[in-house]
């Protein structure tokens, strides 16, 4: 079976490191573009250092520096489970990236465990997280708004922005930027020349660096250079990798052991990279005959469908990333056709235990202060 044409952007493709001298010659309009997005930028952080607002309790960010995947919604994730396992009660601030526009300031998509706005109004992140994560989650563009509507559903030990790190306006206690070793920092240069959305110094904001892998084997895109200047901070190394396979039955996702004994597989993502999901669909014993790629956050239609059984018709299975079934699902695939693969996060002992050490004292520390300013500021000020 053929393989579908990739939809990945020219501009992505000028992204990466080595462009040859056509490449080269398209990019300077774009580094002229680059330079005043800069300065933009530089400017904006300036104002916002100065009148961001404090959210009264703590406020953990997870981002990073580029456009594009790097696990900014797997290990947000990851840490709303892990200060839950602690007795935290977290909420997820969200941007809703793909959601359609709201009225409201923020919006509430899931607690307890239930969607209460369909993802092609929240954002297939947001709504995706509700299936793992039982607490409020929340989305806002302006995240004040979104820490607000979670305090009012009740007390709250700790929030968690995802994709929060160029949103400078709300002040932040606890700030981690991830980086892909497999993609890294591309050719360097600010958008729309590359995919920074801030420069490398950017990190002096943060308090740790996360390097996330897909594990696929792939040379470290990071250069030692950029590498020594991530180095001045602590950082930790984070693997993704699959945890099991998931299906719907009967409107709810359960889900099974990551192994699909030589099946023949048709992979279905929308993605911004999706070499490292098809990596890992061959790495539990797939069968991958061929791929369907959609652009990142892609809406589906019933024509893609349509399009997707039409594929599947010599394939044992369809497997798909979390993200993208918590869209398709709506679809009448057939019985034990369709699987998404769930992926977790895992650090190894000696780096989880500093990694705590890192959050935990930091909120222990924060509490006492918190608690003493929350006296003092009336609860609905912003």
């Amino acid at each position: 079976m053929g393989r579908e044409p990739t939809r990945r952007s020219g501009l992505e493709k000028l992204w990466q490191r080595d462009t040859s001298a056509i490449g080269a010659l398209a990019l300077l309009p774009l580094s002229v573009a680059g330079g005043i997005f800069r300065g933009a930028v530089a400017t904006r952080n300036v104002w916002w250092r100065r009148m961001a607002q404090r959210a009264h309790l703590p406020v953990i960010s997870v981002g990073n520096l580029t456009v594009g995947g790097n696990g900014k919604t797997p290990f947000a994730l990851f840490l709303a489970l892990r200060l839950r396992e602690r007795g935290y009660k977290v909420a997820i601030i969200s941007r809703g990236y793909s959601g359609a526009k709201s009225q409201a300031r923020a919006a509430l998509v899931a607690d307890h465990g239930e969607l209460k706005i369909p993802p092609e109004e929240s954002g297939d992140e947001p709504a995706m997280m509700s299936r793992r994560f039982s607490g409020p989650i929340v989305v806002a563009r302006r995240r004040m708004d979104g820490v607000e509507l979670a305090r009012n559903l009740g007390a709250l030990d700790a929030v968690i922005l995802d994709d929060g790190f160029q949103h400078t306006r709300l002040r932040r206690d606890l700030d981690f930027v991830l980086v892909s070793e497999e993609r890294g920092f591309g050719n360097g240069h600010m958008l729309p020349a590359g995919p920074m959305r801030e420069p490398l110094s950017a990190v002096g904001r943060a308090d740790a660096i996360v390097i996330m892998s897909a594990g696929i084997g792939r040379p470290s895109a990071i250069r030692t250079s950029q590498l020594k200047k991530l180095s001045r901070l602590p950082v930790f190394h984070a693997r993704v990798r699959p945890h099991g396979l998931v299906q719907v039955e009967r409107g709810e996702w359960r889900e099974t052991a990551p192994a699909l004994g030589g099946r023949r597989v048709l992979a279905v993502s929308g993605l911004a990279d999706p070499s490292a999901f098809h990596a890992m669909v061959r790495e539990i014993d797939a069968d991958l005959v061929a791929v369907l790629e959609y652009p990142d956050h892609h809406r589906y239609t019933s024509a893609d469908w349509q399009a997707i059984a039409a594929a599947a018709r010599d394939v044992d299975a369809i497997v798909t990333t979390e993200k993208d079934l918590i869209k398709l699902e709506r679809f009448p695939f057939p019985r034990d056709s369709l699987y998404a693969l769930r992926l977790e996060v895992s650090i190894a002992d000696d780096e989880t235990r500093a990694l705590d050490e890192l959050i935990f004292s930091r909120l222990q520390a924060l509490s006492g202060t918190l608690s003493a300013a929350a006296q003092e500021v009336p609860r609905d000020a912003s």
